[in-house]
């Protein structure tokens, strides 16, 4: 049996962060700085100069994050956003597809619209899925130079890594396999966040790279405010074994976990931050 060779680490790994400067997002990116990243955001709003001075006062954060201004949806943004990440940082080893809308209306499957549709997984699926394609092509670029870096030659065929070369997350939804019919286009995109990590997983295995999928149940964002006295209900009446809201650091704490390269024979997995909802129950 061939012996894993040590993947030389970089001096501070760099992640980018769709959707990074709120909500779950943001969480994401306070747990990537505490755990010594550098980050490289992407989201809509004009650069939101106070929550970069907070996460630019975090330990660590200081000269670390970056801001661009951009949608996921829009392919052209994805190219902007790689070489602006590359410029400030020189690498990146982490990308973490967060950015996510849901339906402004949540209509009946029967009345629902194709412009709905469309929106919705234009920003959850089909942006995060050509980012990933872009993204990865430059991981096993980047991984290539690291390994000529330290006189190792890979014309032959990738050796054996120790730790992976670089990591993808797919932040999805229970959604992806519990039904709302009052919002079918978000299920059917986060569904399709799905597959689209088993894909990656699969044709990036070979390269190093490992993809993964974190999967959060309810979680208390600006996405659910308007549910949630539903979801107060629903809870009380027992939906979760552990009856509470999940919070945005439950999530970024996962984030940070996977993102630590201990895990260099799994990718593929879906990461249940739910409270255990998603287990059958009688």
């Amino acid at each position: 049996m061939r012996e894993a060779i040590a993947y030389p680490p970089p001096r501070t790994p760099v992640a980018m962060v769709t959707g990074g400067s709120r909500g779950i997002g943001r969480s994401i990116t306070e747990e990537l700085l505490r755990s010594g990243y550098a980050v490289s955001l992407l989201a809509t709003r004009p650069e939101p100069t106070d929550t970069l001075q907070e996460l630019r006062t975090l330990p660590g954060g200081s000269g670390r994050v970056t801001y661009i201004r951009g949608g996921v949806d829009d392919l052209d943004v994805g190219p902007r956003y790689l070489a602006a990440t590359l410029e400030r940082f020189g690498r990146v080893d982490l990308l973490v597809n967060n950015a996510g809308i849901a339906p402004q209306v949540r209509a009946d499957l029967l009345e629902a619209t194709p412009a709905s549709f469309d929106r919705v997984l234009s920003v959850n699926l089909r942006g995060p899925y050509f980012l990933t394609q872009l993204v990865a092509r430059e991981m096993i670029s980047q991984r290539d130079r690291d390994l000529a870096a330290v006189g190792i030659d890979v014309s032959n065929g990738l050796p054996l890594l120790d730790r992976p070369a670089a990591t993808i997350i797919n932040v999805s939804s229970i959604s992806a396999d519990t039904v709302s019919t009052n919002r079918g286009e978000y299920c059917v995109s986060k569904a399709g966040v799905h597959m689209a990590t088993l894909l990656y997983a699969a044709r990036l295995a070979g390269e190093g790279i490992v993809v993964y999928e974190v999967r959060p149940g309810v979680i208390a964002t600006d996405m659910t405010a308007g549910v949630k006295d539903r979801y107060d209900d629903l809870f009380a009446a027992g939906i979760s074994p552990m009856p509470r809201w999940g919070r945005p650091d439950d999530v970024g704490r996962t984030v940070a976990m996977l993102a630590c390269g201990h895990a260099p024979y799994s990718t593929g997995d879906v990461i249940h931050v739910d409270g255990g909802m998603h287990i059958p129950r009688l």
